[in-house]
């Protein structure tokens, strides 16, 4: 039997952040949720030195940041040391994540339900992932991958 899914087609990658220092901490660009049924932001982090990275989820109105808000509480899963483990622990709840001072490289994913974290009747659809300062020898990166509520011959752009 054929199996049914292709991650290419029903969660294509969409780059937030690529790789790069996070001495000043980032924001990246704003992403519409609007046709999305789910939406999973997966953050990479080589914590090269001690110094704690938190991590935010930001909303907004539209693609250029307007009215940028947090979003509200999401599930969020977290392998703390991927040189030892692939496993991904659950981690309470919240709008945020700080990762600790372990020097180590780690994945965390945050799950967005538009419904349940954004403020849609004012407008939200939009994501946005901020890192805050650290040093210059944490590196992060961040990928959007969109679980889409529509079918057709061409998917909607997170871009506009």
């Amino acid at each position: 039997m054929a199996r049914q899914f292709s991650m290419p087609y029903q969660i294509p990658p969409v780059s937030l952040l690529p790789p790069a220092a996070d001495a000043g901490g980032r924001t990246s660009s704003y992403r519409d949720l609007l046709n999305a049924m789910k939406a999973y932001v997966v953050v990479h982090i080589n914590q090269g030195n001690a110094a704690q990275v938190t991590l935010s989820i930001l909303q907004a109105q539209d693609v250029n940041g307007t009215n940028a808000k947090a979003v509200g509480v999401m599930p969020i899963w977290l392998t703390a040391a991927t040189a030892t483990s692939d496993a991904l622990a659950v981690q309470t709840p919240a709008a945020t994540f700080q990762t600790s001072a372990a020097v180590a490289d780690k994945i965390v994913v945050f799950e967005i339900t538009p419904e349940m974290c954004l403020d849609l009747v004012n407008g939200f659809h939009t994501i946005a992932v901020q890192t805050s300062a650290s040093n210059a020898a944490n590196i992060t990166a961040a990928e959007l991958f969109i679980l889409g509520s529509y079918q057709g011959a061409s998917d909607p752009s997170s871009y506009v």
